[in-house]
């Protein structure tokens, strides 16, 4: 692959699996959150495999701190050709207990996130008439979840910004996809459904057609094909990655 990538939240779950997949297919990968003890520990230990990573600190939901991220990315390793908008946050509440503050928290982080990586990088990719996107929605934000409104809002919001950019990068070699996983066994999904609301747990469990969570490691294989130049026909498509759960 030989490819420059950027991998948000690439220091846990979900996102250290898609790091590690992009650096077995030869990409270097820049792992960028939050998280820098965790990021710098996941780079370290593909670094310790013989692969090429590095971490950079970054605030999904500052712009500056976006901004800052891909100009760090840009003078040390040239413009990316890869970016994968994985940053997540959730929690799991009825809607009427909500109140806007957490509405706001989960759309910048969801949402905005996202889409201000795509107002920095894209330029970038812009320079090589070349970029492979790849935004990590959720099936909350294909059906609907009881007790996610906001985040399926959100995620919803991820899918149709990803198709609108999509058509306008159409002649500009830049595709964009999204990757929606189902239910998956990850350490945010510990923290907000497995350990505080366990019953919901085992009857989600129940509920998917293949009778488990998924794994991180099994959401990889889409993020990779639609980040290989041979996705080249494959643009504003929307592929989930959820046990059968959802059949759409």
């Amino acid at each position: 692959m030989n490819e420059l990538a950027i991998v948000t939240g690439g220091g846990r779950g979900i996102g250290a699996a898609i790091a590690e997949g992009l650096a077995r297919q030869s990409a270097h990968v820049i792992i960028a959150g939050n998280m820098p003890e965790q990021q710098e520990k996941r780079a370290a230990e593909l670094r310790g495999l013989g692969y090429s990573a590095d971490a950079l600190v970054l605030d999904i939901a500052q712009f500056d701190s976006v901004d800052e991220m891909a100009q760090t990315v840009y003078s040390r390793w040239g413009a990316p050709s890869i970016l994968v908008n994985n940053v997540g946050a959730d929690s799991i509440k009825p809607f009427l207990e909500t109140d806007e503050g957490e509405w706001w928290e989960t759309l910048n982080v969801n949402l905005l996130g996202a889409m201000r990586c795509c107002r920095v990088v894209v330029p970038l990719m812009q320079r090589q008439h070349y970029g492979r996107i790849i935004n990590i929605s959720s099936d909350a934000g294909r059906v609907g979840t009881s007790g996610q409104v906001a985040y399926s809002a959100a995620k919803a919001g991820l899918i149709g910004f990803t198709k609108a950019l999509a058509r306008e990068m159409v002649q500009e070699g830049i595709t964009l996809n999204v990757v929606c996983p189902g239910p998956t066994d990850t350490p945010l999904v510990e923290e907000i459904l497995q350990g505080p609301h366990p019953k919901l747990y085992q009857a989600l469990n129940r509920a998917i057609p293949m009778k488990r969570f998924g794994r991180p490691a099994e959401m990889v294989p889409a993020v990779l094909m639609f980040a290989s130049r041979e996705a080249s026909y494959m643009t504003g498509q929307t592929v989930s990655v959820s046990g059968g759960l959802t059949m759409i």
